[in-house]
């Protein structure tokens, strides 16, 4: 079976790596060129792109995308990850600015006052347990050889961190959010850094990715679904869907596809998809010093 170039949009169960996702899809797609955009942590679920032969060089510039998460931040207690799937460091039943007063009696308005300062364009530290490398390593693999790495600040930027409820949880707690952010926010180190402001700690308990770019939830299928019919958004309409659209010549395409370089239009320098007369997908294109170059070919 040949299957198409294109991505494929996973709801991803928990439990699962973003890789232990990539390799089923193989499995189903019978080809090695499978990647994905965006990782999820094991705990999390919700989509996950996925792009098969060709779409795999989409890939990193899907990735840059804005996302969108439902999250739960338990207050009251912090993890070394961040998350559930860590081990509990701290735990208070008190706040420090409260005499004997529980956490769970914090108010909907104490926090809503705290995530509002990590909204807009913000510094954040990534998790020590984390797959960003320091020195050739990942730092989680660091962190577990007892020599946790001391990561820079980033900026990110969360366009939106609203407070949906919150629950008690015991003496502890929940408060759900909505999140939308940009490529490279840690939603772990939101929950963290949210609880530190707090005084109280804190920790993701819960993480569904409900958005990537223009993929949302809805249009994710289970791993089970597409074992059954492995669902493929066509290469063409997959570039059309998130990036501006340059139509070309005949003449123009052949250029493209042998690396040529193109007038530019004025698009700016984020991607642009070009496509044929026939409505075929040649190139993604970037413009700058008055040209248009190919960010990555798809033609032949």
């Amino acid at each position: 079976m040949t299957v198409p170039s294109g991505l494929v949009i996973v709801d991803k169960p928990a439990g699962l790596t973003s890789h232990d996702v990539v390799a089923r899809i193989r499995r189903m797609a019978g080809t090695r060129r499978v990647g994905h955009a965006g990782t999820l942590d094991p705990m999390a679920t919700g989509v996950l792109v996925v792009g098969v032969q060709k779409a795999t060089r989409l890939l990193g510039h899907l990735a840059l995308t804005e996302k969108e998460y439902a999250a739960t931040i338990r207050l009251g207690q912090a993890t070394d990850s961040s998350d559930a799937d860590g081990q509990i460091v701290s735990s208070v039943t008190s706040t420090s600015t409260g005499a004997g007063r529980a956490v769970a009696e914090l108010t909907a308005a104490e926090v809503t006052e705290a995530l509002a300062a990590f909204t807009g364009e913000i510094q954040q530290v990534p998790p020590g347990i984390s797959a960003i490398k320091v020195a050739g390593k990942r730092a989680y693999q660091l962190t577990r050889e007892g020599a946790p790495p001391k990561l820079a600040a980033r900026t990110v930027t969360v366009r939106e961190l609203v407070l949906v409820a919150v629950r008690p949880a015991g003496d502890l707690l929940d408060a759900d959010v909505k999140v939308t952010c940009s490529s490279g926010t840690y939603i772990r180190a939101i929950a963290r850094d949210v609880g530190t402001a707090l005084g109280v700690g804190g920790h993701l308990t819960a993480l569904r990715r409900t958005r990537v770019g223009p993929y949302t939830e809805g249009m994710a299928r289970s791993l089970a679904d597409l074992a059954a019919d492995l669902d493929v958004v066509p290469l063409a309409a997959a570039a059309a869907a998130v990036f501006p659209r340059r139509d070309l010549t005949a003449d123009e395409a052949a250029k493209l596809a042998h690396g040529g370089r193109l007038p530019a239009l004025g698009s700016g320098s984020g991607p642009v998809a070009a496509f044929d007369p026939d409505g075929l997908l040649v190139a993604l294109l970037t413009e700058e010093a008055g040209q248009a170059r190919p960010l990555a070919v798809f033609l032949p």
